[in-house]
């Protein structure tokens, strides 16, 4: 999704104060030079990451074309956070078979290097969870042959009795984090957490995204990788990364670091 304004970014300055993270500012690559793989905590963002292109937008720009856009500008202004942001786009979808959104997110094609990725991570002992703070109800399937672990956005069906395949639908956030341990309060996925959980079990942690709410789990990480809208912000905020265009770069960079075959 698009990238909020200022507001995200003070609550992404907090979240790498709570993580006490190391990074400077700095041109990449940066980070860690050496890499014990079997104590790296790995969070990889989703759309536009995984994904070659933004389910989300893909989705709203098919379906709700014209009617999503104003809520996008408010949450590009910092004016609402993810939660509510996300919250309000699910009812321009009702109406929409399920199995057709279903549909249109499988057609969007994975970055080919994922799946090396993880297996080349789980080879080195390192842990691997899949961050998305977007529309999310097809993050699990999609990366379900991967068997990694996933924190996304959920949607409900607003009556009990039906599946979200029926009637109305609204978001649901399983994966929230109310102040003061998330530094803002306003995600429904929060990604900054999670980083500072695994740093505080003495982990190496890594953060590789292209935007927006990716933005919490950079401030947070011991090594960023960044592409598209996050390396403006990764700039601006003096953070240190590493750029990638595909996920076969971070691996390769990964395995250098650690001094392993890229594969």
């Amino acid at each position: 999704m698009t990238a909020a304004g200022a507001g995200a970014g003070a609550g992404a300055a907090g979240a790498a104060g709570a993580a006490g993270a190391g990074a400077g500012a700095g041109e990449p690559p940066v980070g860690p030079r050496l890499l014990d793989l079997s104590r790296c905590s790995v969070f990889v963002d989703f759309d536009g990451t995984i994904s070659q292109d933004d389910i989300g937008i893909t989705l709203l720009e098919g379906f709700a074309a014209g009617r999503w856009e104003e809520i996008d500008g408010c949450y590009e202004r910092g004016e609402i956070g993810s939660r509510e942001y996300v919250a309000a786009l699910w009812p321009l979808l009702d109406g929409v078979p399920y199995d057709d959104l279903l549909a249109a997110a499988r057609a969007v094609p994975l970055d080919p290097g994922f799946g090396p990725l993880v297996a080349f991570l789980r080879d080195g002992g390192a842990e691997v969870t899949v961050v998305s703070d977007g529309i999310g109800f097809y993050v699990a399937t999609r990366v379900a042959p991967f068997d990694v672990a996933v924190m996304a956005n959920a949607v409900h069906s607003v009556h009990s009795a039906h599946s979200a395949r029926d009637g109305r639908r609204e978001a649901h956030f399983p994966f929230a984090v109310a102040p003061p341990r998330c530094p803002c309060g306003l995600c429904g996925t929060c990604k900054a957490v999670p980083v500072v959980d695994a740093s505080r079990r003495g982990r190496t942690t890594v953060h590789v995204g292209d935007g927006t709410s990716d933005r919490f789990g950079a401030a947070a990480a011991d090594l960023v990788f960044a592409k598209g809208r996050l390396i403006d912000w990764c700039r601006e905020a003096g953070t240190a990364y590493t750029p990638f265009t595909m996920l076969s770069e971070v691996q390769a960079s990964l395995a250098s670091r650690a001094a392993l075959p890229a594969g």
